[in-house]
């Protein structure tokens, strides 16, 4: 039994846009402003071609191995080793399940809040938020369960309204536009380069759409494509709300505000914004977590599948053909990492561990170029040099670059979870 295909070309790019334009854009430009200024668009813009780069890279994998569980493939494939690939899927699914728990509490943290200016709380904020992130993470699980087509409609309606709010800061900014100077940065390049590890976070989500492939009609045709649209869309609409923001308002206001866009179109509407886009929000963040959940699942299904996790995480629904045992691992495992959390440090740590998984998706391309050469490719990255992709070369030498932007405690930290998976490796391997 497989996995059933509902999705053409219209729905993987809205996935792709979907889980791109989710919670990060609208918790961490504040935080981004007070690091870049009014150059805060260059970030965006560094972010894109980084994110260009190694989309392409993914594009053209993904036409050679249209399978879930796409970067443990990519690397298995490349490498022949199962090590290496169990490594590149346990930083996956752990930066999911992390993100999954983060952005459900800043759903949370908005929920709470707008419900509070009516209503007399029964309990603590602290507690209701919890409890609150708790409900969330298990109805979105469900919604999982019930399958792809289902959480598909779900992500159409909440990615247009995403972009609803997203255009209101655009359209509202236009008659600010040439207010200030947008190559004004308090910190220089290393504030523009620093700010630029903290938003990639909000363009992480195009990599995910490899791991619909097996869900999709016509993959090899329609998932190249949906990575090339998905993020071309995304990167214009950053780039206007990032100039926009800081045309609104002073950037050193947006990097103090908790809700940096709300405040942003306060300025023009004044405080009947703050509630329109705290609303929009919830959905925003609120789409993020199911697009995680269905990513996180799909990766522990891929690699059960592969040998690589216990088989009965592999395991389908009969009825919906969803993995339902790896949805509900997920669904238990992020309920384990509800605790108050910073959604920078998340985002930051996100990042880190997307740096080094695209590093190796960009390598594991100009191997395979070289291995493989004459292996079915339907989509092949445009700029080479004989076998040689220049693209792919450039992402891997930028991904490598950006790693080394990160604080020397995190990069530590994140070596420390790489560490921890090779210990989970060789236990599941010696009981299993």
């Amino acid at each position: 039994m497989k996995l059933r295909r509902e999705l053409g070309l219209l729905e993987a790019t809205i996935y792709g846009v979907g889980i791109i334009l989710g919670a990060g854009i609208y918790a961490i430009i504040g935080k981004a402003a007070g690091l870049a200024g009014n150059a805060l668009w260059l970030s965006f813009l560094f972010g894109a071609v980084v994110a260009s780069f190694t989309g392409l890279s993914y594009a053209e994998l993904s036409t050679m191995f249209p399978k879930a569980a796409a970067e443990y493939i990519y690397v298995r494939k490349a490498y022949g080793s199962k090590f290496l690939a169990f490594l590149i899927g346990w930083l996956i699914i752990f930066a999911a399940i992390v993100s999954v728990s983060a952005v459900s509490l800043g759903f949370s943290g908005y929920f709470i809040d707008l419900i509070g200016k009516f209503l007399i709380l029964p309990f603590s904020e602290n507690i209701l938020i919890i409890i609150t992130s708790f409900v969330l993470i298990a109805v979105l699980s469900f919604i999982n369960l019930r399958g792809i087509k289902e959480s598909s409609k779900f992500n159409m309606v909440f990615t247009v309204i995403e972009v609803i709010g997203l255009i209101i800061v655009i359209v509202l900014g236009l008659g600010s536009f040439g207010k200030v100077n947008y190559f004004d940065s308090p910190n220089g390049i290393n504030g523009i380069l620093s700010a630029t590890t903290l938003i990639f976070f909000a363009y992480l989500g195009f990599e995910d759409i490899a791991n619909i492939a097996e869900e999709t009609k016509e993959p090899r045709k329609n998932i190249p494509m949906a990575f090339v649209f998905a993020i071309l869309f995304t990167t214009l609409l950053y780039i206007l709300v990032s100039i926009s923001a800081v045309s609104l308002a002073n950037w050193q206001d947006l990097a103090s505000s908790p809700a940096p866009l709300a405040f942003a179109v306060s300025q023009v509407l004044g405080n009947s914004a703050y509630f329109v886009l705290s609303f929009i929000a919830l959905f925003a963040t609120s789409n993020t977590v199911l697009i995680l959940l269905i990513v996180a699942s799909r990766m522990m299904y891929g690699m059960s599948k592969e040998k690589s996790l216990p088989e009965q995480l592999s395991m389908l629904d009969k009825e919906t053909r969803t993995p339902w045992v790896a949805v509900i691992a997920i669904m238990l495992f992020s309920f384990v990492f509800v605790l108050p959390s910073k959604i920078e440090i998340v985002a930051s740590m996100t990042s880190l561990i997307s740096f080094i998984t695209f590093a190796a998706v960009n390598l594991s391309l100009i191997w395979l170029r070289f291995t493989m050469p004459k292996m079915k490719r339907t989509f092949r990255m445009p700029l080479n040099i004989g076998k040689f992709p220049v693209l792919a070369f450039l992402g891997l030498i930028f991904c490598v670059f950006m790693i080394f932007q990160f604080d020397l405690i995190l990069i530590l930290f994140g070596f420390g979870i790489l560490a921890l998976g090779a210990v989970g490796y060789f236990v599941i391997n010696k009981f299993t």
